[in-house]
């Protein structure tokens, strides 16, 4: 393919993907940002493969189709409860193959610059590096914690401020180091040292970084993975890889910054770790009997036919139970019958921004009655009923009222500010953050009790 059309072909990939991200950030046009995102990617694609400068076609379509038939199953199979383990995984992925296209475009003997192109090419090298094997490692300790196979507690290792900045001090030393090597090739043992430190310091990072803040690690990694990208692009003189890493890597921080908003964080709080931490207490708010009032199915039924208005918050283990349709088919019943009914969606619910939205447009409830935190929180004291769904965290009093809570000055939704608030849960335990919700205690709280879904299918059953 001529180089001409390679170019126009990137330029339309580039537009497409701009076209997606903007599909994306709505529900009514996140499909077509998909479909756009799709193309653009076929487009890309094709493109590079059938351009003059790439050789060994057989076997990059051979690795292609392996790549995408484990992409396919693993895609196929996975439950919408591990996107968020999916996703970090796959910013793993990038992140390693910054690492390797970075030491595979240092030892080409095909590659050839000199005096300031050389140093250009070889800074290119090293950051992409740098930046790879931080996202790698940092990736892999996320999906550990969000799959559970690594405690979501923080890691606080001794003076560890002081290690990452030293960690950082060599590592610079070093890029200094792979900048004078003299011979080419002869910068390859700082690079190597230099990645190791980079994976131990993407360990370091996460690994400090309690449960609460894995939302923000996940938006923050898809920073870290356009960045790596973007490096790589510069590597290999390829326009759209910069163009699309930048997308990746401005959108991936923007969100961070929104998602550190929602949690009243600063982004550089997360960095340094410590929230989120295990057997935290929330004090018990003035009024709190310590014990809980627990409903059964049929008396949860009647509560909400006695209702105007009310409010659903889902989380976590509405996601677990797979409980999004049971939901759904209870908003239609209630809607039949006169209830105003709506949503009310947290920016982190489900350890993943906007996991929630997918799961109720899974089973199409209409996009016009499900609302963001900052729109429906002051129509909690006018509700009647607030009825949360497998959320813990989001819906914690304490964020507001015990300025020695963990997650105190966390922006949650004011469930508690209704006539009653419903609360589905397996049981009493504490949720990702670890820390105790005084919520249960409330004298206008009820505690539904067992399986998110079949708790649900229960309720409905009581409304016939």
């Amino acid at each position: 393919m001529p180089a001409g059309v390679v170019t126009a072909s990137y330029i339309v990939a580039s537009i497409l993907f701009i076209l997606s991200l903007g599909g994306l950030s709505h529900q009514e046009s996140a499909r077509r940002g998909n479909v756009y995102g799709i193309i653009g990617m076929a487009i890309a694609i094709i493109a590079t493969i059938s351009s003059d400068r790439v050789s060994g076609l057989g076997l990059i379509i051979a690795m292609m189709a392996i790549g995408a038939t484990v992409g396919f199953i693993v895609a196929a199979r996975v439950q919408m409860t591990a996107m968020p383990q999916l996703v970090a995984m796959l910013h793993s992925f990038v992140g390693l193959a910054a690492v390797l296209v970075g030491f595979a475009n240092y030892v080409d003997p095909g590659v050839q610059y000199e005096g300031a192109e050389e140093t250009i090419h070889e800074v290119e090298i090293y950051l992409g590096v740098f930046i790879g094997a931080i996202t790698f490692t940092g990736s892999v300790i996320a999906f550990g914690k969000l799959q559970a196979v690594i405690k979501s507690a923080p890691l606080i290792l001794p003076a560890r401020h002081w290690l990452n900045l030293a960690g950082l001090l060599v590592c610079v030393w070093l890029g200094a180091e792979f900048l004078d090597a003299e011979s080419t090739g002869g910068g390859l043992i700082p690079l190597i040292i230099m990645t190791l430190i980079a994976f131990a310091f993407g360990v370091h990072m996460v690994m400090a970084i309690g449960g609460a803040d894995m939302p923000v690690v996940i938006s923050m990694l898809n920073s870290y993975s356009g960045w790596a990208a973007a490096a790589t692009g510069f590597m290999l003189s390829n326009d759209l890889l910069i163009v699309t890493g930048a997308l990746v890597g401005s959108s991936g921080a923007i969100l961070s910054y929104i998602m550190c908003r929602a949690m009243n964080r600063r982004f550089l709080a997360v960095i340094m770790g410590g929230f989120g931490t295990e057997g935290g207490t929330a004090a018990a708010a003035a009024g709190d009997t310590g014990e809980v009032t627990a409903v059964s199915a049929e008396e949860t039924a009647e509560l909400l036919q006695g209702a105007k208005e009310v409010i659903i918050v889902p989380g976590y283990g509405m996601a677990v139970a797979h409980a999004q349709h049971a939901v759904s088919e209870l908003t239609q019943k209630l809607r039949s019958a006169g209830v105003k009914v709506r949503y009310g969606i947290h920016p982190v619910a489900g350890r993943m921004p906007g996991h929630m939205n997918v799961l109720l447009a899974e089973a199409k409830v209409p996009y016009d009655i499900v609302l963001e935190m900052d729109e429906i929180n002051e129509d909690f004291p006018n509700t009647d009923v607030a009825m949360v769904i497998g959320a813990n965290d989001i819906v914690n009093p304490s964020a507001q009222e015990d300025p020695n809570s963990p997650i105190a000055g966390m922006p949650v939704l004011e469930v508690w500010k209704a006539g009653t608030a419903i609360v589905l849960k397996r049981s009493m335990a504490t949720g990702y953050a670890g820390v105790d919700n005084p919520l249960f205690y409330r004298e206008n709280t009820r505690m539904l009790f067992g399986d998110a879904k079949d708790s649900i299918e229960a309720v409905v059953k009581a409304l016939d």
